[in-house]
């Protein structure tokens, strides 16, 4: 009887300790549910680097993630969405661009908060996007001297 239950009490502090690992991986990672949050969409030209769970920021502070990309087969953009936390306005003149954290970092989408009196609604679209520069691209313009 001791044998079965020391098993048990092994077998939840098992349990207690990948449901704790969880929690805390789900907290760093920033997954969290869609509730709190209003969804706007953008369509990119090119998404490198971006996908589902990357962060949105505005001034350098997360204030939000991707939520779905999908590649639209009539204009063969990247049609984004994005979720931003509720309380956080966006002028409805603001651009989004995909930003490089640095040449080794990652990417990530950042908003750029025009000056309008007006805010986006829900599920509005920011028509005013900035696609992914690579940076292997521009590394063999520089090298090969091509101008264009």
């Amino acid at each position: 009887m001791t044998q079965n239950s020391t098993e048990i009490v092994v077998g939840g502090l098992v349990l207690a300790v990948a449901v704790g690992f969880l929690a805390y991986a789900a907290q760093v990672t920033g997954v969290q549910s869609s509730a709190g949050s209003y969804p706007l969409t953008a369509s990119f030209r090119s998404l490198e680097g971006v996908s589902v769970g990357t962060d949105v920021r505005l001034a350098g502070v997360k204030i939000g993630s991707v939520n779905s990309v999908d590649l639209n087969t009539e204009t063969f953009r990247a049609d984004t969405v994005i979720s931003v936390k509720d309380g956080i306005e966006i002028p409805d003149d603001s651009a989004i661009t995909i930003a490089s954290e640095g040449l080794l970092g990652g990417n990530f989408v950042e908003i750029v908060p025009g000056g309008s009196p007006f805010m986006f609604e829900p599920s509005s679209e920011i028509e005013d996007t900035q696609s992914a520069v690579s940076l292997v691209s521009l590394l063999l313009k520089f090298v090969s001297g091509s101008g264009e």
